[in-house]
């Protein structure tokens, strides 16, 4: 395949130049301009080719909540939006704690058509009393652990935890509020929850629990990523524990970076996440983080959920949207369009720093396989449909600029545009 004419943005080798790239069998053979091959031939004309996207933080829900995803489901959305890479959460039914669940995991992501990699839970259970056999889940694959979904309050299983995802030099993964500080999940605490009649969910109960564990990862020097943040002063601990030297790194969610929880009003419970859509404060403070790289991965947090759970009440629907198909678009629409960041800053926080988290490849290079998304930074589309099993977006009817129009993993096309 020949991928003729397109503007080669990686984010890897800091590339940015119009050229044509020759794929044989799989691997990048030859990065060049004017490649005259009768092959067939994709013209990227007026489109940007980068490295395919990787999203480190999403909810196939296999086992047990197969009627929301799937693997193959959620891997088929995942190319729509133009990722070739994704790290699937733990927090199924059976929870991914033990071998024989993620041996069930193993067997069917092998179909996939992108590369899907699976952490497995950093307690037992997701109780937060006894870490898992955290070495023999990596013999069988584990790619790195979480508790997505809970926080773990006990701070000796933290600390043990860092300290043994540290010797087998894997990433160790928080989702940080503490229950104790929230009173109704999925809405922030402050002048939205109080027109609605319910305190919410207090920054506070994120902030506590940021801080703790950058104490402690100062003190372990684990690998720890910090997911979806949402407060502007967590941004501004996580700012100060990197400048002491933590090994940390923090994901951004694109319904953060570009809502507030005024949008609670405009899209009830599919704004409805946790953490909870802040204040435009908060929204702001994220966006510098990510400018100045205190906020290293946009990760979608893609939490698929039935229509009819989300028609409940808002105080009975559960929290999560899906974001795998809307996630470049909204990075584009919201920061470059809006010059809060460049295009290759964006790609390095959808591309390479996710890499670097998993010890993964990135980039577009000759000898290298290839995983490469070709997209349209200019076209606009109105998001209306989905192919996740799921529909719980915010941005249904939206209108965001940039579009997928081919994605490539493992050399094969596994998303074309219409």
């Amino acid at each position: 395949m020949l991928i003729k004419n397109g503007r080669i943005i990686d984010p890897e080798s800091k590339r940015d130049e119009i050229a044509d790239i020759l794929v044989e069998e799989g691997i990048i053979t030859k990065i060049h301009k004017n490649i005259d091959i009768k092959d067939e031939v994709f013209n990227a004309k007026g489109k940007i080719i980068a490295p395919g996207l990787i999203d480190v933080h999403v909810h196939f829900r296999e086992p047990g909540f197969e009627y929301k995803e799937d693997i193959l489901s959620g891997s088929k959305a995942a190319a729509r939006g133009g990722f070739t890479t994704v790290v699937c959460m733990a927090n199924t039914a059976p929870v991914i704690d033990n071998i024989e669940t993620l041996k069930y995991i193993n067997d069917i992501k092998r179909h996939s058509q992108i590369n899907v990699l699976q952490v497995a839970t950093v307690t037992k259970g997701l109780k937060g009393t006894e870490i898992v056999n955290m070495e023999e889940l990596k013999k069988y694959g584990a790619a790195g652990f979480s508790d997505d979904g809970l926080p773990i309050m006990d701070t000796n299983i933290v600390l043990n935890a860092m300290l043994e995802a540290k010797r087998l030099n894997l990433p160790i993964s928080f989702h940080e509020e503490d229950p104790g500080l929230i009173y109704n999940p999925g809405v922030n605490d402050g002048k939205i929850s109080e027109k609605l009649g319910v305190k919410g969910a207090s920054h506070l109960a994120e902030d506590v629990m940021v801080a703790r564990d950058c104490i402690i990862a100062l003190k372990t020097g684990a690998k720890v990523n910090f997911q979806h943040i949402s407060s502007g002063l967590s941004v501004d601990i996580i700012r100060w524990a990197k400048s002491m030297g933590a090994n940390i790194t923090a994901e951004a969610s694109p319904h953060h970076f570009s809502m507030t929880e005024e949008d609670i009003f405009n899209f009830n419970t599919n704004a409805k996440i946790n953490p909870p859509l802040r204040t435009e404060n908060d929204r702001m403070k994220l966006i510098d983080g990510l400018k100045d790289g205190t906020i290293d991965i946009i990760a979608t947090d893609h939490a698929p959920h039935g229509k009819e759970e989300k028609s409940r009440e808002f105080s009975k629907a559960p929290s999560g949207i899906i974001g795998l198909e809307t996630a470049l678009s909204v990075g584009i629409t919201y920061l470059v369009k809006n010059n809060h960041l460049t295009i290759m800053q964006l790609l390095e926080k959808m591309t390479v720093n996710p890499a670097r988290l998993y010890n993964l490849q990135s980039g577009i290079k000759e000898g290298k396989k290839c995983d490469l998304v070709v997209f349209d930074i200019d076209e606009k589309w109105i998001v209306d449909e989905f192919y996740s099993k799921s529909s719980n977006s915010p941005f249904i009817g939206k209108e965001l600029c940039g579009k997928v129009m081919l994605t490539i993993c493992n050399g094969k096309v596994v998303y074309k545009d219409k």
